[in-house]
């Protein structure tokens, strides 16, 4: 039996509450009320060979509560005039929202409207557009509106996080919150003090003029000849962006690798350092103007993800090359292939012909479906060898 029933009414409202739609409703004088339930029911022919069904599914939809039925008259040649429901109203939102149990989110969520009215009414599109979320974030609601009251007064601080003071609240509330913070505090705030450019929660400080964590390079000198501080030859160092951007530092060549075995054991080479990569993070590298004069030597992983990384590098060091990510070094270690679990199937438009069409191959899976080389499975004397080819080469 396809008739609807009470069960049908409510999974229609509850349909509309998913999308929004009732609690939509109470931010404009449109509430979409009184509203018209979708109902079928059973035909000519049904009311007469299942006259006890329709009388049992007449009294179902009766005692429905909250509900409104229009009648029809239908007169049958076997059992004369019959009245059967026509259709179903629900005539209020109160009147819907009892009906699948949801006033009282509805009352929460009617809290949250009635406060961002009076406090930041700019935020009532955000409650329109995501109102369910705002129900599961009710009891943060006060403190986020502190949190965007706060800036408001104080655009682009130029702070820390940890230095903002708002009573009752801490830095950790924040940053727990900065996925939604970034909705709210883009439509609150002016054009002038959201910098665009910085998307997503991890640069969320950034994008509102907070002061950000200082990213950190870790290199080492492959050079006993080369000066950089008193005391032990080829330091293993680390230094904030700003510091290693303001080197002085007599090098040609700095080879970039993500692995820090690799970078702890990086062969000695002349004029050169090796610097600890940062994956896809390579706005810190690419302010040091001097690396200008040197020639840079990436050294991935031979997986769809180790090009994409070099591909990314080249947004900001477009003279970087590859370093032992190439076929023969593929295929030479065929007893030490991995699986890549997942893969970068987008084109990659920055890495050279070789590089492209030993990335198609892996992408495509037409060597070994999921293949990648592990850079640390490298062999040792292959490294040294095609170090010598690459200073070799930049006499």
């Amino acid at each position: 039996m396809s008739w609807t029933n009470a069960g049908d009414l409510r999974a229609q409202l509850r349909r509309r509450w998913e999308r929004g739609e009732l609690l939509r409703a109470m931010l404009t004088d449109e509430t979409g009320f009184p509203l018209r339930l979708r109902l079928k029911g059973p035909g000519s022919s049904e009311l007469a060979d299942r006259f006890e069904a329709v009388r049992a599914w007449v009294a179902d939809l009766v005692a429905v509560p909250h509900t409104r039925i229009e009648w029809r008259e239908v007169k049958h040649r076997v059992l004369g005039a019959q009245r059967l429901p026509q259709s179903v109203w629900v005539d209020s939102l109160e009147g819907a929202l009892a009906l699948i149990g949801k006033r009282g989110d509805a009352a929460r969520f009617a809290e949250i409207l009635a406060l961002t009215r009076s406090r930041q009414p700019t935020l009532l599109h955000w409650l329109g557009k995501r109102p369910l979320q705002a129900i599961e974030l009710a009891a943060d609601w006060d403190r986020l509106l502190a949190v965007v009251d706060w800036v408001v007064r104080h655009p682009r601080p130029g702070i820390y996080l940890r230095q903002v003071d708002i009573p009752g609240i801490h830095s950790k509330f924040i940053e727990a919150h900065r996925g939604v913070l970034c909705e709210l505090l883009d439509l609150a705030l002016p054009p002038t003090a959201v910098d665009a450019e910085r998307v997503g929660v991890t640069r969320f400080a950034g994008r509102y003029g907070f002061r950000e964590k200082p990213t950190h390079l870790r290199l080492r000198v492959l050079d006993a000849r080369v000066p950089l501080l008193p005391g032990p030859t080829q330091p293993d160092m680390t230094l904030d962006a700003e510091s290693f951007a303001r080197l002085e530092i007599p090098v040609r060549r700095v080879f970039i690798t993500e692995n820090e075995t690799n970078f702890l054991a990086f062969p000695h080479a002349p004029d050169a350092i090796v610097v600890f990569g940062a994956g896809y993070g390579w706005e810190a590298l690419a302010r040091a103007e001097w690396l200008a004069r040197c020639s840079i030597h990436y050294w991935g992983d031979i997986d769809t993800h180790g090009f994409a990384i070099l591909d990314q590098l080249r947004v900001h060091l477009d003279r970087a090359a590859s370093f032992l990510m190439d076929r023969p070094t593929l295929m030479s270690h065929e007893a030490l292939w991995g699986e890549e679990p997942d893969q970068i199937v987008h084109e990659l438009p920055r890495l050279t012909a070789p590089e492209r069409a030993l990335f198609d191959d892996l992408r495509d899976n037409r060597i070994r479906p999921g293949l990648r080389l592990e850079q640390e499975r490298v062999g040792f004397q292959w490294v040294r060898t095609a170090l010598g080819r690459v200073i070799g080469r930049s006499r």
